[in-house]
């Protein structure tokens, strides 16, 4: 897959779904991450752009190159799908620099697992084809750009009509939370989601000084398994079938009271 420019768009069927800030341009900035969560899933979805931390440190005990594979009957029964990755800078290699170790036989192990897995879904025929993009990545031999094919597959399964950017191509200020709203700035965003995990660091006074509002984003309900936010979320997906579960992440509760407004602190 060829490297997203600034004004590159995903070219699936349906719009993104409207909301009660469908008026504001929203965003959700998150590492690539590989066939990601449920919870992961839907804060993109939920938003009109998704800007790929792709130039932060890779952590090998995080999703870049691995995720929880569960069997359809039950998802406590997890294991992990991993794309053996090599850091040739060691530690302080950026995520978008991390390579795959063969990747010919790493693809081969991802359809080999996901098919064993999710291969006897009535919906596993739609989910094989819209996973055709992802396997022509692994011969760019970069993790990254195989984690976030797999995600931009599962967005388009949902219909998401949104924007893919890196965060690589802008200009920001040091500083973490800064750094989150001058991605939001130059991504043309008003509003910020911010997952759950990033709330308990989160300073607001960088996004309130360039007039921008931070909003929690709640974690759907599954209504299959309390444990399928765990796991991919291809799990989730090949229980309910694209449409059901895009039915429900558009009417389910997602937001919480805006941050910037008092209800976090610095």
């Amino acid at each position: 897959m060829p490297p997203t420019s600034p004004s590159s768009t995903t070219d699936s069927p349906a719009a993104s779904s409207p909301d009660a800030h469908s008026r504001a341009r929203t965003c959700a900035i998150h590492q690539p991450n590989l066939f990601p969560r449920l919870s992961t899933l839907a804060k993109l979805y939920a938003a009109d752009t998704w800007i790929v931390l792709d130039d932060v440190q890779f952590a090998r005990r995080d999703h870049q190159h691995r995720t929880r594979l569960a069997p359809l009957q039950d998802a406590d029964r997890w294991r992990w799908l991993s794309i053996p990755t090599h850091l040739p800078h060691g530690r302080r290699t950026a995520i978008r620099d991390a390579h795959i170790v063969d990747p010919a036989r790493a693809r081969n192990r991802t359809e080999s697992m996901l098919r064993q897995e999710y291969g006897t879904s009535r919906h596993w025929p739609t989910l094989r084809s819209a996973l055709d993009p992802v396997w022509p990545a692994f011969d760019t031999g970069r993790t990254a750009v195989v984690a976030e094919a797999s995600t931009r597959a599962l967005l388009n399964l949902l219909g998401w009509r949104g924007r893919v950017v890196k965060a690589s191509t802008f200009p920001t200020h040091p500083g973490r939370s800064r750094r989150l709203a001058d991605l939001t700035q130059a991504a043309g965003a008003d509003i910020y989601l911010c997952g759950t995990g990033g709330m308990t660091y989160l300073d607001p006074t960088p996004f309130t000084s360039q007039a921008l509002t931070v909003i929690p984003f709640l974690p759907p309900p599954t209504g299959t398994h309390p444990q399928a936010r765990q796991v991919t979320a291809l799990w989730t997906l090949a229980h309910l079938g694209p449409t059901a579960l895009a039915t429900r992440l558009d009417h389910g509760p997602r937001f919480g009271r805006p941050a910037n407004s008092g209800g976090l602190r610095s």
